[in-house]
């Protein structure tokens, strides 16, 4: 096999991965987190790209329930490329997936001062914004204002 014919097969790999991770984000928008993992496995094994691994860190997080494996690939991905929103997206998503989601509001926050991101600006809108105490005086924790606050959300007043 010479040279030619060998750059020809890793072209041809390259693009059957970048298919698969494709397919990969397309079954992440339908909400098949698995099915998202089993073809970015694909996609890994014909390629091994760094920008892919911090969505590979959510999917194992997510699926299999390994969190720490997820937050170290995450993490990993950021130290490689600080600047990519994407990777702070699904650190949050893994923060999220851990009952973190004071960090994960942070990291998003972070993330979008770095730039705009669909992604990022909906799952910050999804997790909300937490309103005012209702007793401003008392710190949020209080039972007086937790109580209250759940007793008048739930009948409307809030």
């Amino acid at each position: 096999m010479n040279q030619q014919e060998t750059t020809l097969d890793e072209q041809a790999g390259l693009k059957k991965a970048g298919q698969e991770y494709q397919r990969a984000l397309n079954e992440l928008e339908a909400g098949t987190v698995l099915g998202a993992l089993a073809r970015l496995e694909v996609a890994l094994k014909l390629h091994d790209d760094p920008e892919w691994h911090s969505f590979l860190g959510f999917c194992i997080a997510k699926e299999r329930g390994h969190v720490s494996k997820g937050l170290e690939l995450c993490q990993a991905a950021i130290e490689r490329q600080p600047g990519h929103p994407d990777h702070y997206y699904f650190l949050a998503r893994v923060q999220l997936v851990a009952g973190r989601k004071p960090e994960a509001m942070q990291t998003l926050r972070h993330a979008m001062a770095m730039g705009m991101s669909t992604q990022i600006k909906q799952l910050l809108q999804e997790l909300g914004t937490r309103r005012p105490p209702l007793i401003s005086w008392l710190h949020r924790d209080n039972p007086c204002n937790k109580y209250l606050g759940i007793v008048l959300s739930r009948i409307g007043l809030r």
